[in-house]
This record gives C-alpha cells, structure tokens and sequence, in this order.
C-alpha cells in the first residue's frame, strides 16, 4: 500500500519563500518527511496528531498518498487524531470523502464530531442531508457546537425537509445554533423572518417556490488579525483563509425537493 512508503518518500518541491505562511517554512521545523513519520507512528499518539496536522495544512497534501494517511487515520484509536484527520479530509478531499465524515458525526467523542460536521460545510454530497439533519436534533445531539456547525452545512441543500427542520431549529435553547440555523435559511430562501418561527412557517406554507430567491453556498472560513508578534519579518502569518464553494457543489441553481 502506498501510504506506508510514505515515511520513506522523497520530499516534494515545496517552492516555499521566507514569509509563507505554510507551517514548514520561515522556522526550522519537520520537514514534509519527518511529519509523515510522525503521523504513521503507531506507538505514539501525540506525534500521529502533530505529523497529521502538519501535514494537513500543506499545498501538497491533496496529493493521493497524503489523502490515504489521513483517511486511515480517521479510524485512529485516539480521539485527538481522529478530529485532527477528519479535518484534513474535508480541507483537501472529493465527494466521496463524505462518507467518511458522515461516518464521523456518531463518533463519541464531542470533538470529532465537530470537526465532521464542519467538514461536512467544505464537501457537498447530498448523502450528507439527513445525517446533518439528524445532528442538528437537539434529542438526537447534545452538543451545541455540532448542531452549530451542522446548521451551517445544511445551507447548502435546497430541500424542503431541509428548511422544515431548520424552522423546527429556530426554538433551539442555544443562540449560536439559532444564529446558524438562520443564516442557512436566509441562504436558502433568500428571505429573512429574523427567530421568528410562526413568520418562517406561515411564508413556507404560502409558497410554491421557497428556493426561488436562494443564494449561493459558501462554507465560513477562518480568519483573525494579526497578533502583534506576527507583524515581524519571517513570522507566519496567521492561517487565513477567504470562504468558498465546497468541493462537488453543483455551479447551477434552483429548487429542490
């Protein structure tokens, strides 16, 4: 298999400069070899969670070998390196990865759960609805920080069960999940009845075409400013990065069932 050669393989041409913001450059750190040895170490899950997130926030990690580490080690015995992979697979992965992600979001930890639903906002597959519907339920999902992001991915599926259950959400007791939930309904309908659910139901009811005025989908991406110590030469920067399109989300839009 390819991914056990990995510790072994030739470095890849980074073509880093002073000042990147990729975390192998501007500081002498691992290289791309050494944090592929650290992430297949199988007698320590520390360095299996630093080598897979070094790796992750590389260019290169796309890359089909790199891709095969991080979906091995999302069956991680460690919690800390399922999170970690699960992140690295929705930044770099296809479609198909979803499953995996899905898969995820009964994990029992908390954390990794977070992290799949929040990949699930990268990676369009409409395999994906009625998982992120169902941690999105309160009596199915206890952790608010998951309900947060799954109201976030849901934004994306222009189906009618999908706006039925974030109107249902709006009564969630957690304001952060109601803020999600209402920001993925203004993406999908292109109208705004602020948390109120009766407005919500009563326009839905009394529309033929709730998807009509929809807007595009982009997942929320990370960005901060600078701490003052990043504004000195050859320290990176922070890791910002602009929204976007998730990865197999259709270019067209319209109604949905």
């Amino acid at each position: 298999m390819a991914i056990v050669a990995l510790a072994g393989c030739d470095t890849p041409d980074l073509g880093l400069q002073k000042g990147s913001d990729s975390i192998f450059s501007a500081f002498t750190g691992p290289t791309p070899t050494e944090a592929a040895t650290l992430a297949l170490d199988k007698y320590n899950a520390n360095n299996r969670y630093r080598g897979t997130l070094l790796l992750s926030s590389a260019s290169f990690a796309g890359e089909p070998v790199y891709m095969a580490l991080f979906r091995d080690n999302m069956d991680d015995e460690d919690p800390g390196v399922r999170a970690v992979s699960a992140r690295a697979v929705a930044r770099h992965g296809t479609p198909e990865d979803a499953a995996l992600l899905i898969e995820r979001l009964s994990d029992a930890d908390t954390n990794v759960r977070i992290e799949a639903a929040r990949g699930l906002q990268r990676i369009h597959n409409p395999a994906a609805v009625d998982p992120l519907l169902a941690a999105l339920d309160l009596e199915k999902e206890a952790e608010p920080q998951v309900r947060f992001e799954a109201a976030s991915a849901l934004g994306q599926y222009p189906r009618t069960v999908v706006v039925e259950e974030l109107v249902a959400a709006l009564d969630d007791p957690n304001l952060s999940v109601n803020r999600n939930t209402l920001l993925s309904l203004r993406t999908l309908t292109g109208q705004d009845f602020g948390f109120e659910q009766r407005a919500w139901l009563e326009w839905y009811k009394a529309t033929d075409a709730p998807f009509a005025a929809r807007s595009g989908y982009m997942y929320p991406a990370f960005s901060r400013d600078k701490n003052w110590w990043e504004y000195i030469p050859f320290v990176p920067q922070p890791p910002n990065e602009p929204a976007s399109v998730p990865a197999g989300m259709p270019t067209t839009t319209g109604g949905g069932a």
